[in-house]
């Protein structure tokens, strides 16, 4: 019966990833729809609203830039835990571990939430019993997509830069509160550019809650420079086109031209990829 229920489970869940896949393309579709040969125009017109999303629209991509700039002029301040000339690198687990499970993401993206739902369980559990420790690398090129600006990427990996500084388990903890289905936002809300969003979502991880120290670094931006510094790691690792992305001990895993996305595609190519 054991067996049996986990097999049920198992599919359960490639039935609601399935699920997922077909909502996010259709999705992908409208977005091309709207954006190509001046559609957008014509479906705001339609809605009445085309001075409201062409103004919001450009107030986004205004945030962005904004953003930017104000980190720029900020003094750089390196997280604890994390090492590096400038911080960006970021392991966590036992630094014995022969394997290291290399992940990359960005905040705002919606298959990395996806990603975290449905395989970070089995992420954390191997980190826990040592069977790699895990490097993360951040991107945030979202907020430079033409068609979704916004800051919420940059925004988002600075508060992670101040979970770190409390602890790596605040890290963990953090990221997998953020990309929670109950509060991870569609990639078209550009929620986590507001610093009380990603201060609420904190109020469920034990290290954050109530924690001054903290929400102090996320309102002042303490790691804005550090969020660049780590997103312009990111750009620089010229084979990851995409996030989510994984590479065990250097060797991108993949299924096909995906990444590996269920358990059942994760554990297979993590067990054939260890060293032994």
């Amino acid at each position: 019966m054991s067996n049996r229920n986990s097999q049920q489970n198992k599919q359960a869940a490639r039935e609601r990833l399935r699920a997922e896949r077909e909502r996010q393309a259709k999705r992908d579709r409208m977005r091309r729809q709207l954006f190509v040969g001046g559609a957008v125009v014509a479906v705001l017109a339609i809605a009445g609203g085309i001075g409201y999303a062409v103004t919001n629209m450009n107030s986004d991509d205004n945030a962005n830039k904004k953003w930017r700039a104000a980190a720029q002029k900020k003094t750089f301040a390196k997280p604890a835990n994390a090492t590096g000339p400038q911080g960006t690198t970021v392991v966590i687990g036992d630094k014995k571990a022969k394997n290291t499970l290399h992940v990359y993401e960005d905040m705002r993206c919606p298959v990395c939430a996806q990603f975290e739902k449905y395989t970070g369980p089995t992420v954390l559990k191997n980190l826990k019993d040592g069977t790699y420790k895990v490097q993360f690398t951040m991107g945030t090129f979202l907020d430079d997509n033409k068609q979704l600006p916004g800051a919420g990427s940059k925004n988002a990996l600075s508060a992670l830069g101040a979970a770190l500084n409390v602890s790596p388990q605040a890290f963990l903890d953090y990221k997998e509160a953020l990309y929670a289905p109950e509060n991870h936002p569609e990639e078209t809300d550009d929620a986590f550019a507001k610093d009380q969003k990603l201060i609420d979502v904190a109020q469920q991880v034990k290290a954050l809650k109530g924690n001054a120290a903290f929400e102090k670094a996320v309102k002042k931006g303490t790691y804005d420079r550090w969020a660049l510094a780590m997103s312009k790691t990111f750009d620089d690792t010229k084979d990851i086109t995409g996030t989510p992305s994984f590479k065990l001990n250097g060797k991108k895993l993949q299924v096909g031209k995906n990444p590996p996305m269920t358990p059942d595609q994760f554990t297979p190519l993590v067990k054939q990829n260890l060293k032994k």
